[in-house]
């Protein structure tokens, strides 16, 4: 092997790990989080965090992020949902895999993305149903009911969007 070889090869082993830790530790988050609304908060119920702004609210989303689609009675709505969502997922697992450490903002969106979704479907795999309890809101007027792992869908997809947004620019402008 050639000098130095070996300790790319070792300081790139060490950063895919971090990545994986990376995505674990949001997984753990997330699930640390449901679990202690649930156990501390009853359902529907609203705790004021910021009076007139936040509060912590346990709710049940059988819907998709934000409760897309939560009040559905079609069950056919919600199979082609999870589905969708599954497939999503796999897409987003398969390119995380395909990019390479270097790439370490998009590694990082992919990651989130990918702790958010686990926890999501950990949820409705386990209870059928996804514990939301993230409740903004400016007098009536509610912004929809989320939870760690939607902000790490959301956070990890605006990021991917500037990844790509300044790839497009940076492409578009040396041509």
């Amino acid at each position: 092997m050639q000098p130095g070889v070996k300790e790319r090869i070792s300081s790139m082993s060490k950063k895919g790990f971090f990545y994986y830790g990376f995505i674990i530790f949001w997984l753990a988050v997330d699930q640390l989080t449901k679990y202690l609304v649930v156990r501390n908060i009853a359902l529907y119920e609203a705790r004021a965090v910021v009076p007139g702004f936040f509060n912590l609210t346990h709710v049940h989303n059988r819907g998709a992020i934000f409760g897309f689609l939560g009040n559905t009675d079609k069950p056919l709505a919600l199979i082609f949902l999870n589905l969708g969502a599954l497939v999503a997922f796999t897409v987003v697992v398969y390119y995380f895999l395909k990019t390479p450490i270097t790439l370490s903002w998009m590694k990082i969106s992919l990651a989130l993305i990918i702790s958010g979704a686990m926890g999501n479907l950990a949820d409705r795999i386990f209870r059928g149903y996804v514990i939301d309890f993230l409740d903004f809101y400016v007098k009536r007027f509610h912004w929809p009911f989320f939870n760690v792992a939607d902000s790490c869908i959301t956070v990890g997809t605006l990021i991917l969007f500037f990844i790509l947004l300044k790839g497009t620019k940076h492409v578009s402008g040396s041509a």
